[in-house]
């Protein structure tokens, strides 16, 4: 059987989920109520059953780090590991990672004592549910040196991705990163064997994820290149047998406030478009031993609670509520994300709490919330109102929240003190 290394990208800075990567990696962004988005490819990888997986981080990494260490132990007898590569300095290499593939570079010396056949090389924060072994098994096939997985866009959203043109046989023939909306992209069009349940002109756009011949990938990184999208599948293009493999599934790159946001609501739809009750095909993440959330004359519509929540006469709608998340009598949700808490204060806290003058951690009474993300172990006092007032929000960094896409977003440990208004 061939030897498959599967290699997560923990993400860089994360700028564009900031304030939320904040004190935390993309990867470590709670979604969901319960999981972390490294939960989704660490999934894939499992369900395929490609238990060797390595985890490349770099910045803000503690967080991430923790998670994967309570999350995913194997045992003896599984053959499997999740392994973390953090940047490190060494005789050969004393500075931090600069890319994707210079990632990938520095970590040969982990990788070659496995000996694999094959790399597959994914991100750390994207939401979609693939069959990765149909994709390693399709590589195999066309005899390619490379596989890109592609999804079909339209002509707008191929603005903000690495555009693919490819024949009827699936080779990649050309590759273009971010066209931009004004460029004439019209002979780039997906070739119509391509089965898509989008209308109109079609294009393929990468999704970042590719696997590799072994041999390939360490000549493709002989030179000095550190970005696969922008630099080495360019250059393999002309050179080496790149296929694409067409992908037809849900997949989002949520790597914005507002694709986030979406994302996470969507999944308290009627029909979401990620469905996270698939019995054969679990997301796997830590188990937290909670209690089960207890709901004290309250009404839910189209939301998801996670464990050892505790609700009390508050109405909640489109909303996710994360773990051991408190919300006291007369608290109304609307569009809200609550990430929840990472552990429940004791009566004595409470007390100290009320000498202080601020709140418990959780949502206070009477709180009314409206298209908003509440980060972890916030304090929301009695009577706040947020969201709920202005009709046109300006984006920016105000003194304890964020407005960013017209999105509330309360960094964790935040505290808004009764009555405060957004």
């Amino acid at each position: 059987m061939a030897e498959v290394l599967s290699v997560i990208l923990g993400g860089g800075k994360g700028t564009r989920l900031f304030p939320l990567t904040k004190s935390r990696s993309k990867p470590a962004v709670p979604f969901g109520g319960k999981y972390r988005i490294i939960d989704i490819p660490l999934s894939n990888c499992i369900n395929a059953g490609l238990k060797h997986i390595y985890i490349v981080t770099q910045f803000n990494s503690a967080s991430l780090h923790m998670h994967l260490a309570h999350a995913y132990v194997f045992d003896h007898f599984s053959g499997g590991f999740v392994e973390i590569l953090a940047a490190e300095q060494t005789l050969e290499h004393s500075g931090w990672f600069e890319g994707t593939a210079d990632a990938i570079r520095k970590n040969f010396v982990h990788f070659r004592p496995q000996k694999p056949d094959y790399y597959i090389i994914l991100s750390g924060d994207q939401l979609y549910r693939m069959d990765l072994r149909e994709m390693l098994k399709a590589h195999i096939d066309s005899k390619a040196e490379i596989t890109i997985a592609c999804t079909t866009c339209t002509r707008e959203e191929a603005s903000g991705f690495g555009i693919l043109k490819s024949n009827k046989s699936n080779a990649i023939t050309a590759f273009m990163e971010k066209p931009g909306p004004t460029k004439d992209i019209s002979d780039w069009k997906a070739p119509p064997e391509i089965k898509t349940k989008k209308t109109g002109d079609v294009f393929l756009a990468s999704m970042g994820i590719y696997i590799f011949n072994a041999k390939t990938m360490e000549s493709c990184l002989e030179n000095s290149y550190t970005d696969f999208g922008k630099e080495v599948i360019p250059e393999a293009i002309n050179m080496l047998k790149v296929n694409a493999y067409p992908f037809e599934g849900y997949w989002e790159d949520i790597g914005t406030i507002k694709s986030f946001f979406e994302a996470n609501l969507n999944l308290a739809d009627i029909s979401p478009q990620f469905d996270i009750y698939d019995e054969k095909r679990p997301i796997f993440t830590q188990m937290y031993n909670l209690p089960p959330s207890k709901m004290n004359f309250s009404t839910m519509n189209q939301s998801l609670a996670a464990e050892g929540c505790i609700i009390t006469n508050a109405s909640i709608t489109n909303a996710i509520v994360g773990v051991r998340t408190i919300i006291e009598s007369g608290a109304s949700l609307n569009g809200v994300v609550c990430m929840g808490a990472d552990y429940y204060e004791s009566d004595r806290q409470k007390v100290e709490n009320d000498i202080a003058r601020i709140p418990n951690i959780g949502i206070g009474k009477g709180a009314i919330i409206k298209c908003a993300i509440i980060d972890k172990n916030a304090r929301i006092g009695e009577g706040c109102r947020i969201g709920i007032d202005a009709i046109n929000r300006t984006d920016g960094d105000y003194k304890n929240y964020h407005i960013v896409d017209g999105i509330i977003v309360v960094p964790k440990d935040s505290i808004l003190f009764p009555g405060s208004v957004i």
